[in-house]
């Protein structure tokens, strides 16, 4: 008999929540297999089976919420199943180089998995949507999917409940026109005063901050940004680069090379806190806050030191349709050493952020907003202006070494011209 216990997935994630058994007891699995759906507060993630053999026993129902290293499962090894999977491996999946790192269980490629309708694989989220909602096979084929690859999203869901309900609620509007309350909003609790259930990903989110506050001390510190001169460039290479690369230039990117060209130069903030002492890292992986239905998913450009203002535009385009399609995996969502927010998408102009563990800093990038500043001594000009806020470990750096790279990241920004290569 072999334990099946509940994978890391990622660095600070220290439990997950089971989504759906894709085996039930008595079935026969192959090795790396689709075995289990779990949720975290980053990714919907399906785990394979670390052998092949029979699934004996269930140890943890679906929706429960485990620690990681709880035994999950129990499968009993089958030689049979183990010598009849082998074969149908390299036909299936052919060998990759990124298989060869070493990883005990594989995670899913980033590819949409086909089924056998040639829709592409549901989400968790989104299969429990179909559930309550009592979607049929029928009614689901004539979803058309809006994720990457046709992938049918929790939105695409949601607006066919909205347009199903519609007919039912316009008769109900004719028998008793004006009687009943308007329709209750989405993931509002019909009572007042009654508590919305917790979605896994929001108890996750919940339980990882908690943490983080608790054993990580704060420190925050802010720096005002002139952009004008990155808003003149993008407004100029807007156009040609959409049409070259075919998504947009945003922002983004370029703060994000900024903040890689920063921990160039004070490396201490690519680091983590480890009772041992400060670990530094060689690779500077930027964690990329991204907004969804749910909650909030940092999905990671790896080596961003590596990479162009276009390369890091691509990336962090593809990585941010993905976690909106419910289509990230787990390599995508681990080994971010450092985390860029960018709340000021929706106007902010000064965000604290909570740092994610075992992470020393995240930095917020606030709203472009034009306003009256001095310049050249005593004149006054209107400036397209910014504020960044970079909170950090204070065990790991003080404040000087968190001035000094916010003033890098500053100077790097103001002095940005056609002459910084973009590709």
């Amino acid at each position: 008999m072999a334990s099946v216990k509940m994978p890391q997935l990622g660095e600070s994630i220290t439990e997950g929540t089971i989504s759906k058994w894709l085996k039930q007891p008595g079935d026969q699995v192959k090795k790396y297999e689709g075995l289990v759906e779990i949720i975290t507060d980053k990714v919907n993630a399906e785990v394979p089976a670390p052998l092949a053999g029979v699934l004996k026993e269930i140890k943890v129902k679906e929706g429960t919420t485990v620690t990681v290293g709880t035994e999950i499962a129990v499968i009993e090894e089958s030689v049979a199943a183990t010598q009849g999977s082998a074969p149908t491996a390299p036909a299936s999946q052919p060998s990759k180089p990124e298989a060869a790192k070493g990883a005990d269980v594989p995670a899913r490629a980033a590819a949409p998995e086909e089924s056998a309708e040639g829709r592409t694989r549901l989400s968790p989220a989104v299969r429990a949507l179909i559930e309550e909602h009592r979607i049929s096979d029928a009614e689901l084929s004539g979803i058309s999917g809006s994720g990457i690859g046709g992938r049918i999203s929790k939105k695409d869901i949601e607006d066919y409940v909205a347009k199903r309900a519609q007919p039912a609620a316009a008769n109900g509007e004719q028998r008793q026109r004006g009687a009943e309350a308007p329709p209750r909003p989405a993931g509002v609790a019909a009572v007042p005063g009654t508590p919305v259930p917790l979605s896994p990903m929001r108890r996750a989110i919940a339980s990882n901050m908690v943490r983080s506050k608790q054993t990580i001390p704060h420190a925050w510190t802010v720096a005002e940004v002139d952009m004008s001169n990155v808003v003149r460039f993008r407004q100029q290479a807007r156009d040609g680069f959409k049409q070259k690369e075919g998504i947009d230039l945003t922002f983004v990117p370029i703060i994000v090379k900024a903040v890689v060209e920063g921990l160039k130069a004070v490396p201490i903030l690519n680091a983590s806190w480890s009772d041992d002492g400060v670990v530094m890292h060689k690779d500077i992986n930027i964690g990329v806050a991204v907004s969804v239905e749910d909650g909030l998913i940092v999905p990671v450009i790896h080596q961003a030191d590596r990479l162009s203002i276009a390369g890091l535009a691509k990336v962090a385009d593809d990585l941010a349709k993905r976690a909106r399609a419910g289509a990230l995996t787990i390599p995508d969502v681990q080994g971010a050493t450092f985390t860029v927010n960018n709340p000021g998408t929706f106007g902010t102009v000064l965000s604290y952020s909570i740092i994610a563990p075992p992470q020393a800093g995240i930095l917020a990038m606030d709203a472009i907003v034009k306003r009256p500043v001095v310049v050249d001594g005593d004149a006054i000009a209107v400036r397209s202006m910014m504020n960044l806020c970079l909170s950090f470990d204070h065990r790991v750096l003080d404040g000087v070494s968190a001035a000094r790279f916010l003033q890098g990241v500053r100077r790097w920004l103001e002095g940005f011209s056609e002459q910084i290569p973009v590709y």
